[in-house]
């Protein structure tokens, strides 16, 4: 019961913040093929590291 009382608390804390994100993501002007790139080099990083072993 215990488990319950602590967890409950930051589940829903947790919705609350994504739900926020979401709403404020969808008003903000952001540069979606910056971020896509950004995202496409550290996908690119990990992915050389596991197949070298180099970084």
């Amino acid at each position: 019961m215990i488990r319950f009382v602590i967890i409950l608390p930051i589940i829903v804390v947790t919705w609350l913040l994504l739900v926020k994100a979401i709403s404020d993501l969808k008003k903000a002007n952001i540069d979606w093929t910056g971020v896509a790139t950004i995202i496409g080099f550290i996908a690119l990083a990990f992915w050389l590291r596991h197949i070298t072993g180099m970084g």
